[in-house]
């Protein structure tokens, strides 16, 4: 029986989060020049269906692959870790309050309608991301603790979020001036 490949088999590169951004790109071209369905046109209708699943699972593939948070939670379902993202809300109790001084940070900014204030907090969210980055790709690649790497990146998800909150702040305020 023929297992389907992982996303990491399917472009023909070694799991892990650090990736080299032009290797998966170039694999994910050399898989799509050979499945893509404009080159099955002529054939059967069964063919033609074959093809155009391969390119959707290798377009899929790419997109998981080719952002780093969409990447860590996909290693770390793959090595069977449920992030339980929508039940387990558990986080460190310094992630806690750091979620917290950035809420306040945010809501102060709002009223003051401190665009530099925004412009600050921004800037520090980005900050966190590398960092996050950096820890999950270590916990991930060299220590294989996907346990605290799927911990890790539910933060990091709150980041994420956060960091589109913070866009929407700054385009209000756009607005009204």
């Amino acid at each position: 029986m023929q297992h389907d490949p992982d996303h990491f088999e399917l472009l023909g590169l070694a799991p892990g989060f650090a990736i080299d951004r032009d290797a998966l790109d170039r694999a994910w071209r050399e898989v799509q020049a050979r499945v893509h369905p404009d080159r099955h046109a002529a054939g059967s209708a069964q063919e033609r269906r074959v093809a155009m699943q391969w390119a959707s699972r290798a377009n899929e593939a790419y997109r998981v692959l080719r952002a780093p948070l969409s990447r860590a939670r996909y290693l770390c379902e793959r090595a069977g870790v449920d992030l339980q993202v929508e039940t387990n809300t558990a986080m460190t109790p310094a992630f806690l309050m750091q979620q917290m001084e950035w809420r306040e940070a945010l809501d102060d900014a709002r009223s003051g309608r401190d665009a530099a204030a925004l412009e600050a907090l921004a800037g520090e969210l980005a900050a966190a991301r590398r960092r996050m980055t950096a820890e999950v790709g270590q916990l991930l690649d060299e220590k294989h603790d996907y346990a605290a790497a799927a911990a890790r990146v539910r933060e990091w998800m709150f980041i994420e979020k956060f960091s589109e909150e913070i866009d929407l702040a700054v385009d209000a305020l756009a607005e009204q001036d």
